[in-house]
């Protein structure tokens, strides 16, 4: 991938979460929320999986 274009798209998806984080504060927090309990559930799952594999 060529560096300018990586640029562009690192700076376009900043500025698309700044744009739904200042027009829609609500729902923004309600997906980082979702987010957040997915990355949380994912974690759990793979810890139960290590405790399982080592008992």
């Amino acid at each position: 991938m060529p560096p300018n274009l990586k640029k562009a798209l690192i700076v376009g998806a900043v500025g698309l979460v700044l744009f739904f984080l200042i027009t829609q504060p609500t729902e923004s927090a309600g997906a980082v929320h979702a987010v957040l309990g997915w990355l949380q559930e994912g974690a759990e799952a793979l810890v139960t999986f290590v405790r399982a594999l080592f008992e």
